[in-house]
């Protein structure tokens, strides 16, 4: 069975593309399971202040007119953020875009529009797709079908996407017990904190992945001229570094970070 301590935030987000600068969510869909079992359900759509592209709609069946009329995230970004409220966070594919993408939006309305200051960083993020592709190297449609049996009607529905995953994880957990338990990175039980660990591929500050964090628990750059080479020491070298992070076409999340890693450094 599945440990938990606090509730668990599945979530899903269907966008405008990919990049998690330019791009923006169009809808969310989230359950959370609570440590007694019992779920919560939420959709939002999104208007996502630009056109959606085309192509993008036909996937998933969003278009310009289905939230022409709705609130932009930062208008909804308080009552997302109640909801999330002190969860951790599970997804598909959620470390590598779904989370950066979240909280790139948060950091928007906070900085753009005195929005919820909400810091995703102390959450544990457990993506089932990494687990999945660990254990069974596969997609959301192909993980459905192994492990719970079923087909996956509405795919790219955010809700749908959603409620498929939280079963997924769910199944991996039954399916995997005596397995996890060989694992190197099983403790004592299997709790969030485990599956979190497990899920992580590199241990990113910033969600983008552009800061890491190394075996000795300090920041790295993981991109650029200095790749492999700790903050502190870049910071030392060439304060200038600091300066064009936040003036490029970085995440507001990773600059963000920067600046907590630059304050923490200035402590010293």
């Amino acid at each position: 069975m599945l440990s938990l301590k606090r509730p668990l935030c599945f979530f899903d987000l269907e966008t405008t593309g990919t990049d998690v600068v330019k791009d923006r969510i169009v809808e969310i869909g989230a359950i959370k399971l609570m440590p007694d079992g019992q779920r919560e359900a939420k959709r939002w759509l999104i208007n996502p202040g630009m056109p959606i592209p085309k192509e993008v709609s036909e996937i998933h069946g969003i278009y310009d007119h289905h939230v022409a009329h709705e609130p932009r995230f930062y208008q909804r970004a308080r009552e997302i953020a109640e909801f999330i409220g002190n969860s951790d966070l599970a997804g598909f594919n959620s470390n590598k875009f779904d989370l950066p993408m979240l909280a790139e939006e948060f950091e928007r309305a906070r900085v753009d529009h005195h929005g919820p200051d909400i810091d995703l960083s102390d959450r544990r993020a457990i993506d089932a797709m990494n687990i999945f592709h660990r254990m069974e190297p596969r997609n959301l449609t192909a993980a459905y079908k192994f492990y719970c049996d079923k087909d996956l009607v509405d795919a790219h529905s955010a809700l749908a996407d959603t409620e498929a995953t939280l079963e997924v994880l769910l199944g991996q957990v039954e399916r995997y017990q005596a397995q996890f338990v060989e694992l190197e990175e099983f403790k004592q039980v299997l709790d969030v904190d485990f599956l979190s660990r497990i899920s992580n591929r590199g241990d990113s500050l910033d969600y983008a992945g552009y800061i890491r964090r190394n075996a000795k628990g300090n920041a790295y750059f993981s991109f650029g001229k200095y790749k492999n080479t700790e903050v502190a020491e870049v910071l030392r070298r060439d304060p200038g570094y600091y300066d064009w992070i936040l003036g490029a076409d970085f995440p507001l999340y990773t600059k963000r970070v920067m600046t907590r890693i630059k304050l923490d450094l200035g402590r010293l």
